[in-house]
């Protein structure tokens, strides 16, 4: 078998690299790709080894952070309406999303190797990713709509919001999630790969995967066009009409006070809607983008963003920092009935 020209060209000859990435099929004129080699982003593989503490230490707050969370939600008492957890759900999903991507990327910045991945490692990747990513785009619609009934309608909101219905809506997302991304990796590796092996991102995903295959991808396209973008365009035009009822409501509250108490609890996830959706967009509306460059903004919600959501979070919300508090300090625990509502 020929090492691949580009290879040699980037320096990258290692036999137990180049041995990997094709196995000849019944077809000598033809190879199937049982591996793929994933790039640096872009100025890493200048210091390399700075750049992995940075990653590690990014990886190790976003864990931390959303594990602190987590636990935070699940043991405090006066943490018990759904915001939190709905908040509890987010974290862990954080968590996850930040896993399937980032400990790729440190194994490829020590050795060559690590930038290789199998075609099953690429699709269960891909997967996940998708499944992640996916149901915290619903997530933020569901958190969304429990903003709305906690502000506009506060006397039916015990009711509507109740134990059964509350579960429901966190088990929504990840439903959805994995139906979703499972019609995107069966599409996506039902198709001949048989060179070349180079994927021009930091992961697995579908626009850079579709480059290299060698068939007709455009209906591909059109699925990930039309999937993607109605349930992007979905899911922010649901939280955009949740927020105008929620302005409408607040600016009709008479105290200072209470207008600051009830955006207080929606700045937070404003915020972090705002962070989710403005890379993919970016992304999956461009599907045939390319160079060192296109994978920056995946960076920002697939690595910055749970990183960041903890500490967004945390800062906006003081039942949460009191909690964190008391988690922290071990202090002693007031009865869950003096805390104020949602």
């Amino acid at each position: 078998m020929s090492v691949d020209v580009s290879y040699v060209a980037k320096g990258i000859t290692n036999h137990s690299v180049c041995e990997k990435m094709a196995m000849e099929t019944e077809d000598p004129n033809q190879t199937v790709l049982s591996h793929f080699f994933l790039e640096s982003l872009m100025y890493t593989a200048e210091h390399p080894s700075l750049f992995f503490l940075l990653f590690f230490l990014i990886y190790s707050i976003t864990l931390t952070g959303n594990l602190l969370i987590l636990i935070t939600v699940g043991s405090d008492p006066h943490l018990c309406s759904p915001m939190y957890h709905f908040l509890g759900h987010l974290s862990f999903l954080d968590a996850c999303l930040s896993t399937v991507t980032v400990p790729k990327v440190m194994a490829g910045l020590l050795t060559v190797d690590g930038k290789v991945i199998s075609f099953e490692g690429c699709a269960v990747q891909l997967y996940c990713f998708h499944f992640l990513a996916s149901a915290e785009c619903f997530l933020y619609t569901v958190m969304a709509y429990d903003r709305y009934l906690a502000i506009c309608q506060p006397l039916r909101y015990p009711v509507a919001m109740n134990r059964q219905m509350c579960a429901g809506l966190a088990g929504i997302p990840w439903a959805i999630g994995a139906v979703h991304s499972a019609i995107h990796t069966s599409l996506t590796f039902r198709l001949l790969y048989c060179g070349p092996h180079h994927i021009a991102y930091f992961f697995c995903d579908m626009p850079p995967v579709l480059k290299l295959a060698c068939a007709d991808t455009t209906i591909n396209e059109l699925v990930m066009l039309a999937n993607i973008g109605i349930v992007a365009a979905g899911c922010l035009i649901l939280i955009v009409i949740s927020y105008v009822f929620i302005v409408a409501a607040v600016l009709r509250i008479r105290t200072a006070e209470g207008r600051q108490r009830a955006f207080s609890t929606c700045t937070s996830h404003l915020t972090v809607v705002l962070l989710y959706y403005t890379p993919p967009v970016c992304i999956y509306l461009q599907p045939r983008s390319s160079g060192a460059g296109a994978g920056a903004p995946a960076v920002f919600y697939t690595i910055v963003t749970p990183m960041l959501n903890p500490f967004i979070y945390t800062l906006r919300n003081k039942e949460v920092k009191r909690a964190l508090r008391r988690l922290l300090c071990q202090g002693p625990r007031e009865s869950p009935e003096g805390s104020p509502p949602p």
